[in-house]
């Protein structure tokens, strides 16, 4: 399969815009938002100027030298291994994807949702939604969905079939070798030259460029309509059962042969959609949509524990309510009134305890 970036626009000439003192800064000012409690952070803002300066001119001579990762675990809700960056190299990493972002982001199709402005889990959901309603002629007729999750897909990520995707679209030789220096700064325990960190904000923007040859062969070759994809978690959604079946193959063998990717063996499912179908949070019926069970629990649990780090003054009570405008904004998307009006009762109760 020819890469879809070999008919795309080619871009040169971009390293000056992308290490310019201007996108420096600008970087800077996104990349501080929310973290500016964080004591990395304010180090590197105490000498922001020198810092700034040091970083655009190790950039200009080429001297510059991805640092290491500080890795730790978090629960989201399954257990993910993030591994963070120090302050400089983030900095940088927002830099990059300032500039790249717009150019990689036309290439993408529109059913692809994850990390990209205007889209997100709400809006996949909407989409799932819309297409399932054609589906079904208006829920006159059955709707089964393929729901296929790829295994360890970012450690998975083959560095040298990114680096050729990302090559077909750049041509500009010193912006190649600081995307190989960010590239090549980590590799998983998958393998050498495997892997993207979770923790960098340019890995986002390049698991959707490894996989929009998916989405491509999905959507040109195979022909499907109805197919929508966050990260590496996508489903497919047809009248028909069989259809669904017969395409496990041929996504597993594409995967494979171009991607170097497995899907996850037991994160294959086809369900009948009147059974509810578990995707980004909810779980999606005919003519509603519900928070997941594990979800709702993981709300109850971490809003009363911010609450009890809030009352002990180990939190600030703008990080309370930030956590509570997130929540009310996720379950505003479902219908869950009764769920809400819940919550905000056991808010009431937490905050009245001793």
């Amino acid at each position: 399969m020819q890469s879809l970036f070999l008919n795309m626009k080619i871009v040169h000439n971009i390293f000056d815009q992308i290490i310019s003192l201007e996108n420096l800064f600008h970087a800077w000012d996104i990349f501080k938002v929310g973290k500016r409690s964080k004591a990395d952070v304010q180090e590197f803002e105490r000498n922001l100027e020198d810092n700034i300066f040091a970083l655009h001119k190790e950039l200009e001579d080429k001297t510059y030298i991805h640092r290491g990762y500080t890795s730790f675990y978090i629960t989201d809700p399954k257990v993910r291994h993030i591994h963070k960056a120090l302050v400089r190299d983030r900095v940088i990493h927002h830099a990059l994807f300032n500039v790249l972002y717009p150019i990689f982001d036309k290439t993408f199709i529109s059913e692809s949702y994850s990390c990209r402005i205007n889209k997100g889990t709400h809006k996949a959901v909407d989409r799932f939604q819309i297409y399932s309603q054609k589906v079904t002629k208006n829920h006159t007729k059955k709707c089964f969905v393929l729901k296929c999750d790829i295994q360890k897909f970012f450690a998975s990520i083959d560095h040298a079939i990114l680096k050729t995707f990302i090559e077909n679209k750049i041509k500009d030789k010193n912006v190649l070798w600081l995307i190989n220096i960010i590239i090549d700064s980590f590799h998983s325990e998958v393998g050498l030259n495997k892997g993207a960190p979770i923790g960098n904000l340019t890995s986002q923007l390049f698991a959707n460029i490894y996989l929009t040859e998916l989405d491509q062969f999905i959507k040109q070759n195979l022909k499907i309509p109805y197919y929508i994809r966050y990260t590496d978690d996508f489903v497919i959604l047809s009248e028909s059962k069989e259809f669904l079946i017969k395409l496990i193959p041929i996504i597993e063998k594409f995967l494979k042969s171009n991607l170097k990717l497995t899907l996850h063996p037991n994160k294959i499912s086809i369900r009948p959609y009147h059974q509810g179908i578990d995707f980004l949070g909810y779980v999606l019926f005919p003519h509603h949509r519900t928070p997941r069970t594990r979800t709702r629990r993981r709300i109850f649990n971490k809003l009363e524990s911010n609450i009890a780090l809030c009352k002990n003054e180990k939190i600030p009570i703008t990080t309370l309510d930030n956590s509570l405008q997130s929540y009310f904004g996720f379950l505003k998307h479902a219908n869950s009134y009764k769920l809400t009006q819940k919550l905000k009762n056991q808010i009431w109760f937490w905050l009245q305890e001793k």
